[in-house]
């Protein structure tokens, strides 16, 4: 099993506890492992969602002091331990999967094509009663459908990286789609499409996810939690009828907005042309139990479930 590069100083859990708990799950319709790690598709109602399997491991979260175009609430920077992998997502949530799995009308305000991602959703329709990933998870047994938490979110994001982007000390409208007229840090300016983009249209990062900075901002479960300069593990921020983090930028900011360790609230029943969110699914305890012996090996060969 690959997986991308972990910060350095990082602790690695032991090569068992990086493993999935059960492989494949019994939701996933084929499965294998490539140059980024572990993958299953899931079938939603007629329409495939790829997921990574993110592993446990530590990370440096926030941004250092020196970050150009920091904001205060992303420090103090400190170490998070995720005890747990899950998968993710390796795209937004896309109009196709929302329509399979919702029905009705389409939010979105860019309905040029069905892989552009969708928009002016609410936290509490994603993630409510009765709200997306409830059906998700009615759809797709052995596991239940949630959202990161925001530590998770960037621990996904930066893949091992601890530049202001996965894939460096700088961006342009090539690598992400955001307003080109507000480069970072003194950058050249660029192209600004003024609209969201089909998923995938630029390279992942390395746990094989596409635009983590960008195009949509996407919503996380927990809220803002106030950082502290000390190692915390599986941290939450509050929850109940608290605002929601937002994370990765969209095609309406600059630069500056995209960074890994850039965090806005918003409240749980926002909604606008720029917020979409992608989702996390995790093995149920049952299934854990179930298949805890019937973990095969990973050799790289794609495989149909």
């Amino acid at each position: 099993m690959k997986r991308a590069a972990l910060a350095t100083g990082a602790h690695f859990p032991s090569e068992d506890a990086r493993r999935p708990p059960v492989l494949p799950p019994a939701c996933a319709s084929a499965w294998g492992d490539d140059a980024y790690g572990l993958w299953i598709d899931v079938d939603l109602a007629g329409v495939v969602q790829r997921c990574r399997w993110i592993e446990p491991g530590e990370f440096m979260m926030g941004s250092p002091e020196d970050e150009p175009e920091r904001v205060e609430d992303e420090g103090p920077r400190h170490r998070v331990r995720l005890t747990t992998g899950f998968w993710l997502a390796d795209t937004a949530c896309t109009q196709a999967l929302w329509l399979a799995v919702m029905g009705g009308d389409n939010p979105s305000a860019f309905q040029e094509d069905a892989r552009n991602p969708v928009e002016n959703v609410s936290w509490d329709e994603v993630s409510g009663a009765g709200g997306f990933l409830q059906r998700v998870a009615a759809l797709a047994p052995g596991v239940v459908a949630e959202l990161p938490t925001e530590a998770e979110w960037e621990y996904a994001c930066r893949a091992g990286s601890e530049t202001p982007f996965h894939f460096g000390a700088t961006i342009s409208p090539e690598q992400a789609n955001y307003d080109g007229n507000h480069p970072y840090a003194g950058g050249r300016k660029g192209e600004f499409r003024q609209k969201t983009v089909p998923v995938k249209s630029f390279a992942p990062n390395g746990w094989g996810l596409h635009e983590m900075h960008g195009n949509v901002w996407e919503w996380c479960a927990d809220g803002l939690r106030e950082y502290a300069d000390e190692t915390v593990e599986d941290p939450r921020g509050p929850e109940g009828d608290a605002t929601r983090v937002v994370r990765g930028g969209s095609w309406f900011v600059g630069a500056w907005g995209l960074r890994s360790a850039y965090r806005l609230g918003g409240l749980r029943d926002y909604r606008d042309d720029f917020q979409g969110f992608r989702f996390a699914l995790r093995s149920t305890s049952q299934e854990q139990e179930a298949g805890a012996e019937r973990l095969p090996a990973a050799s790289g060969v794609t495989r149909d479930a």
